[in-house]
């Protein structure tokens, strides 16, 4: 008969029960659930063989403790992942590492009053000590810097040297001292995680500690050298059930986790599914080499399919869209690039490597659960097939009488199988689409007008299509930071009435949410709907007339202006043909970078005035500007300064130094949503006193946003909607959009015209002339 450990079952489920109390008070993304489970599932099974290796073994009350203390820190490094993708509340995670620390002095002298003191209790207690400080200096390491990881990192280190030199596996005598400056490392790092003292003194206080957690390593280095010829041979046992409840814990976690934010609830894993019912079905019917061939693909698929579900929910949560197995690969290189604008170019590289990591974790145990699953199953058929019966029946009641398990849908699920014919449906899609977009490249009614005939209500006029990054419909709606936007884009109606500019407004719906401008920029060129990379590079590869090709063929100078680029753009002299191309290395910038910006907003209009609007013996000029200081992640920004005193760029010198620190930003979601509306107040306020400057009556100015920005700050549902405004002196220019029913002033009203960005290329060539 297999003894029964209850112990990591329990803590396995009471982590679920933490996790889903997470996600319903202060929100828990896949990441953070996927981390979550995902080392719960690892504590489980390494406890669980634990225990069935030392004979008559139990948890006792202080392994209870203990075991709460691994459920806490489960939960820290679900919320520590979070942070890397969208802002997580520090508070929290201070909170629960304040338990678990303050568990960890509990636990001993449990063991020590109740008499229950042993070998493994120990281990378990310095392994739970070893990950939640790693899991700490993962958090501060943004803050900090990079060298903390080896605070974390060096028990990892320890027993990685134990595979390689089998001297090192021998378990070291206790040591007071050891203990100490474990639970120095645990108080300092969150110190620094709670962000409580100046950040030099929680580096300083950190790099003593992590000096005497080499000196105690130093000193179990040199004892094992010491005892190097008597070290005890490592034994294995198998593992036994408490494996396999949790082996079917993450089969269904697997089956039923859900996809999108909004249903991540705890109803949501109290759903039947269909799928690892029929799978159990199938293995009690089927001999055992197909049995065994069903479960390594049946393990596959469903690692693959947990996988497509955090990715999901990631894109979800960023593109306002599921995750696209054909092109949104290309996403990861850029997606690496912005963390490292957030949190440093290592711990970006470190976070790939970590997600990468976790990645082949998640296929090798899901894999692993299912092959354990089956195996079991067919070793106790009577058992597992009144199990089935039971559930079988149960799923048809419940699929019969409709029950929902909240948001998610019904408890008789079926949405693994669902998912998994999602996909192959959208691969069918996309392929098909390939050739529909052909077809909608191909069918340009401008193809064939003269170029004499292009844009002649702008003739003599410069035109400047202004991108701003991340200006959305949030920005001056309904939101928390829409107030003070609003105030800057009312003031600049006003400044700009005075002298002599007049607007009008509306907005456009963005083929893309949070990320990937790129989309935009094309979509407003081309009049087509790119709102996917597969779409964009078939664009970049056809003949198509684009807004700019439009004026290059009409005689104006076509320029691009994109500072965030440091690299050759291939695009921009292959597909839209600039003659002249700005960016960051060719402008004479001298100043300080600014988070992603590599120089303010009012540096990159002043170079463009210089360069392009002052000479006199010149033809008009069109151009793209991209206006990048409210770029993720917003902060630090920089100050308006006179602009007779830009010059290089070196007057912004010590700027960034006096505003706020992205990686302290970022702890707070209500700071974040500060910092964006601050960003976006700072580059219209920037553009409104860069026009206050240019008596020009031939400037007309298109200025637009390109998406909106995540979720975490736009909100669930918050549409793709970008404001839009035409800027002009002359009233001709603005009388020719008449039509258009465009409100006055910079702010468009919550009830002006909504667009589809694609067709703003045919209405603005129409209005102004092509044919």
């Amino acid at each position: 008969m297999i003894r029964v450990h209850a112990g990591p079952l329990a803590g396995f489920v009471g982590l679920l029960v933490l996790l889903g109390a997470l996600a319903a008070t202060v929100g828990l993304s896949a990441v953070g659930w996927a981390t979550g489970a995902i080392t719960g599932a690892v504590l489980g099974v390494t406890l669980g063989s634990a225990l069935i290796r030392h004979e008559g073994a139990r948890l006792g009350p202080a392994g209870a403790v203990t075991l709460v203390r691994a459920e806490l820190s489960c939960a820290v490094a679900a919320l520590t992942a979070e942070s890397f993708v969208r802002p997580s509340p520090v508070g929290v995670l201070v909170t629960l590492t304040a338990v678990a620390l303050l568990l960890d002095a509990v636990d001993g002298r449990v063991a020590r009053a109740t008499g229950t003191v042993t070998p493994l209790g120990a281990r378990f207690d310095m392994e739970v000590d070893a990950f939640l400080i790693a899991v700490l200096s993962v958090h501060v390491a943004p803050a900090i810097g990079a060298w903390v990881l080896a605070v974390g990192a060096m028990r990892y280190l320890y027993v990685a040297a134990g595979w390689v030199m089998s001297w090192l596996r021998r378990t070291t005598p206790p040591r007071y001292w050891a203990k100490v400056v474990a639970a120095i490392q645990g108080v300092l790092l969150l110190v620094a995680a709670a962000d409580v003292v100046p950040t030099i003194w929680s580096r300083l206080l950190l790099a003593v500690a992590l000096a005497l957690l080499t000196e105690s390593f130093g000193r179990d280095v040199w004892w094992q050298w010491q005892h190097r010829r008597d070290a005890p041979a490592m034994t294995a046992s198998r593992p036994g059930a408490p494996v396999t409840a949790l082996a079917v814990g993450v089969v269904w976690l697997a089956l039923v986790l859900p996809n999108r934010v909004q249903e991540l609830t705890p109803g949501a894993f109290l759903r039947l599914p269909l799928e690892g019912i029929v799978l159990v079905a199938l293995v009690l019917v089927l001999p055992a080499r197909p049995r065994r061939w069903l479960a390594a693909s049946f393990g596959v698929l469903l690692g693959a399919l947990l996988v497509v579900k955090v990715l999901d929910t990631g894109f979800g949560a960023v593109l306002d869209r599921p995750f696209s197995p054909v092109s949104d690969w290309v996403y990861f290189g850029p997606g690496i690039g912005v963390l490292a604008d957030s949190v440093g170019q290592v711990l970006a590289i470190a976070a790939a490597a970590l997600a990468v990591a976790l990645v082949a974790v998640l296929l090798v145990v899901v894999s692993l659960a299912v092959g354990r699953v089956t195996r079991v199953a067919a070793e106790h058929r009577r058992v597992t097939a009144r199990a089935v019966t039971a559930l079988g029946i149960g799923w048809l009641l419940c699929a019969v009488s409709g029950v929902q398990a909240g948001p998610v849908g019904p408890i008789a699920s079926t949405s693994a199988a669902g998912l998994a014919v999602d996909q192959v449906q959208q691969v069918r899609a996309d392929l098909r689409d390939r050739e529909t977009f052909a077809g909608e490249i191909a069918a340009d009614r401008f193809r064939a007008v003269p170029d004499r005939h292009f844009l002649r209500g702008l003739r003599g006029k410069d035109v400047l299509l202004v991108f701003v990054e991340s200006y959305g419909r949030v920005a001056v709606q309904d939101s928390s930071s829409s107030a003070g936007v609003d105030a800057v884009l009312e003031d600049g109606t006003r400044r700009l009435r005075a002298t002599g500019w007049s607007s009008r407004s509306a907005f456009l719906t963005s083929p893309t949410f949070g990320a990937a401008s790129w989309l935009a920029h094309s979509t407003l060129q081309s009049g087509l709907w790119v709102d996917s990379e597969r779409r964009y590079g078939q664009l970049l590869g056809a003949d198509r007339l684009t807004l700019t090709s439009a004026f290059e063929r009409a005689g104006w100078r076509t320029v691009s202006d994109v500072p965030a680029n440091t690299e050759d753009w291939s695009e921009g002299e292959e597909f839209y043909g600039y003659d002249e191309m700005y960016d960051a290395r060719n402008v004479g910038y001298a100043g300080p970078e600014f988070g992603y910006a590599p120089m303010p907003d009012q540096f990159t209009l002043e170079h463009f005035r210089r360069e392009e609007l002052a000479p006199t013996d010149r033809g008009p000029v069109m151009a793209e500007i991209d206006l990048v200081s409210s770029h993720h992640p917003w902060t630090p920004l920089p100050r308006l300064v006179p602009w007779d005193q830009v010059g290089d760029g070196s007057v912004f010198d010590g700027m960034p130094e006096q505003g706020e620190p992205s990686d302290v930003v970022f702890r707070d979601p209500d700071a974040v949503r500060r910092v964006y509306g601050r960003s976006i107040e700072y580059t219209m306020e920037t553009l409104v006193s860069w026009l206050e400057q240019q008596p020009d009556p031939d400037l007309v100015l298109v200025v637009l946003g390109d998406h909106q920005p995540h979720a975490y700050v736009s909100g669930d549902d918050a549409g793709h909607d970008v404001p839009i405004s035409v800027i002009a002196q002359d009233p001709q220019v603005l009388r020719r959009i008449s039509g258009w029913d465009w409100q006055d002033g910079l702010l468009p009203a919550p009830d002006a015209p909504v667009w589809r960005m694609d067709t703003f290329r045919d209405r603005f060539l129409s209005a102004y002339g092509a044919g």
